[in-house]
């Protein structure tokens, strides 16, 4: 029996050497969630965009930590931060930055999130960033919807090397 601190490799199908350990596994997650952090933070510099105004650093923290979790996978990830975005957008054209209307943005996302299967807790926060600042449309496309698709991208590469189990999880969505 090995010692909790070391970890086994085996290979995969495609010869890859996949850690097995379950505490290798979470510091993998953990190293992979601060690089990905790091090349968010390197993307708002290049985007002009405040750090504080992506709202990835949650989603990173999911995907990374908890990858096995419905709200961690692609369809989640990306269809939850869209559709949040979305509406957000939506309701502060409509009603312009209110904090009642932040409020209602947060709400309708929620149920839209449900209704579409979509259900990704971190990407709440995205129309209470979009009302309260009064972004424009072009908020969904960069960094949302971009920042959505990379984290996925970046997620799928890492999840591959470091983990033994498939990410993301083949699942059927009725």
């Amino acid at each position: 029996m090995s010692p909790p601190f070391l970890f086994r490799l085996r290979a995969s199908r495609s010869g890859a050497m996949k850690i097995m350990h379950p505490r290798a596994q979470m510091l993998a997650g953990a190293v992979g969630g601060a690089v990905a952090i790091g090349i968010m933070e390197f993307l708002s510099l290049q985007w002009d965009f405040p750090l504080a105004v992506i709202p990835f650093a949650t989603s990173i923290v999911l995907v990374m930590g908890l990858p096995d979790a419905p709200p961690a996978q692609p369809r989640a990830l990306i269809g939850g931060h869209v559709v949040c975005a979305l509406i957000g957008i939506m309701v502060v054209k409509l009603t312009g930055p209110q904090a009642w209307a932040a409020a209602l943005a947060v709400g309708l996302s929620m149920v839209a999130m449900h209704e579409t299967r979509t259900f990704h807790p971190p990407a709440g926060i995205n129309p209470l960033l979009i009302v309260w600042n009064d972004l424009s449309w072009s908020f969904l496309v960069v960094p949302v919807a971009a920042g959505a698709v990379l984290l996925t991208i970046f997620a799928c590469g890492w999840h591959r090397v470091t983990r033994s189990a498939p990410w993301p999880q083949a699942r059927r969505w009725d």
